[in-house]
């Protein structure tokens, strides 16, 4: 038997994650694997706004992938989209970063960067304005938010927002985002 266990263990590990789930997630997952991160920083006694903020960032972008994926229940884009997400925590010198992914539809890509372009590179005060500002809007029918979570997570990283998107084929491709706290 080869050890391809521990070579993924070295990998994760030479890359300061923490934690990693790649599959389909559930609620009850979400709140396991959240429940496990809060635990692991305050044994390393990190400051309360610090856990909050990895935290929260944390369950919005897991909460996108299990949205995404529920979006796409009644499509034959389903079974290739449910299992594709991947979520990682970990740490680096400049603080913790949350990483995650999945496979979008191509016809989502244009939406999906509008609204991370819309915060990215905005100040602090922007983006506390622009949260005010969609607050005060209704919801809109058939939608599942107040789409606020990438101007909140944007509030709540020591960095400007990474993330891509690349292409897979005519019909898919994969898109990453990058938080650091």
């Amino acid at each position: 038997m080869d050890n391809k266990l521990v070579e993924m263990q070295g990998l994760l590990s030479d890359n300061g994650i923490i934690i990693c789930f790649s599959g389909r997630f559930s609620q009850g997952l979400i709140e396991e694997l959240g429940e496990a991160i809060t635990k692991h920083m305050e044994s390393e006694e990190k400051p309360r706004n610090n856990i909050f903020s990895v935290f929260s960032i944390f369950i919005e972008q897991s909460q996108n992938i299990k949205k995404y994926v529920v979006s796409k229940e009644k499509s034959k884009a389903y079974d290739v989209i449910s299992s594709s997400g991947i979520v990682c925590i970990g740490k680096t010198n400049d603080g913790y970063f949350i990483r995650s992914g999945n496979t979008i539809e191509n016809m989502d890509e244009l939406n999906l960067r509008a609204k991370l372009d819309r915060v990215i590179g905005k100040s602090r005060d922007e983006l506390k304005l622009l949260f005010k500002e969609q607050m005060k809007k209704d919801i809109e029918p058939g939608k599942n938010g107040a789409g606020i979570g990438f101007i909140d997570i944007a509030r709540k990283a020591s960095q400007p927002i990474e993330y891509s998107i690349k292409k897979i084929d005519e019909m898919y491709s994969f898109y990453e985002i990058m938080v650091t706290v």
